[in-house]
């Protein structure tokens, strides 16, 4: 017989549909989740499970591997110290060939749920809280079929602080990268996160003026790392609370990046696409 009090689910439904599988689950008694990135698909679904949460006690973590990788914590450490100086400006690149999977299992709503939260979740621990500047995106386009919005998908932020961020995710492109750069007043820091799970390495480099270019090359098992941590802070008892904001930072980011991505579409934005039954929620 499953305990649901300590059994611990975690939930793969698309982020549309986030909320109200949320909601029954925590009607039947189960109280700690591991949500897939991003929390959901909109600001206003965010409220929602932060009301469910706060009415049955529930104790909620996003799967967010890249804010666990060790060069997140590197760049970070970087930062922090500030041997490089003032941090100017943060650009991300996150090249993905998805055709087959947005085409077989539409199950984001736009390319902006797919990789974006990822580097999103990054450029606010680096650099701070932000406000949107301005967002595009594209469709995808297979012979005569085309999945809207699901191209590519381009924002850039202002922070707080003063620093920059542009992140740019082509879902079409025919190679994969996802890479950092982060443009300091003494000198340029690039990262290389792992692709796939082919190969599990990061690479860093860093560069300054009359200095010979450094570099580094260091496992990287970001996924496993952010579940094992997940685990253990909920054996531990840790607050979950602080991670849920910053997730709930980049979903408000997100759903902005979205309406001002829509406004500047050619096209009236289309009704959601139906998540197909393959895409339910799984418990562990």
């Amino acid at each position: 017989m499953l305990d649901s009090g300590r059994t611990v689910v975690h939930l793969c439904t698309p982020p549309d549909a986030r909320t109200e599988a949320l909601r029954e689950l925590a009607a039947l008694g189960f109280r700690t989740f591991l949500v897939e990135k991003p929390l959901s698909a909109g600001i206003g679904a965010v409220h929602e499970i932060r009301r469910i949460r706060d009415a049955h006690g529930l104790r909620i973590t996003v799967v967010a591997p890249w804010l666990h990788s060790t060069l997140t914590q590197r760049l970070a450490d970087l930062v922090q110290s500030g041997a490089l100086g003032t941090l100017h400006s943060i650009t991300v690149c996150q090249n993905k060939p998805r055709l087959s999977r947005t085409f077989a299992v539409p199950s984001h709503p736009s390319a902006f749920d797919v990789e974006p939260p990822h580097a999103l979740g990054v450029a606010l621990r680096l650099a701070g809280p932000a406000r949107l500047v301005d967002a595009s995106w594209t469709d995808a386009h297979l012979g005569d079929r085309v999945a809207r919005r699901m191209g590519s998908a381009r924002l850039r932020l202002q922070h707080d602080g003063g620093t920059t961020t542009t992140i740019a995710c082509d879902l079409m492109s025919p190679v994969r990268e996802r890479s950092i750069r982060l443009t300091f007043a003494g000198g340029t820091v690039t990262g290389y996160y792992p692709v796939s799970a082919d190969d599990a390495y990061a690479q860093l480099s860093i560069e300054e003026p009359g200095v010979p270019e450094r570099r580094e090359v260091f496992y990287d098992e970001a996924l496993t790392a952010c579940v094992l941590r997940a685990y253990r802070d909920i054996a531990d008892g840790a607050d979950f609370a602080p991670a849920f904001e910053l997730n709930a930072q980049v979903v408000s980011l997100l759903t902005d990046a979205k309406r001002r991505a829509a406004a500047e579409s050619p096209y009236a934005p289309l009704p959601e696409r139906a998540v197909p039954e393959e895409e339910a929620l799984h418990a562990r």
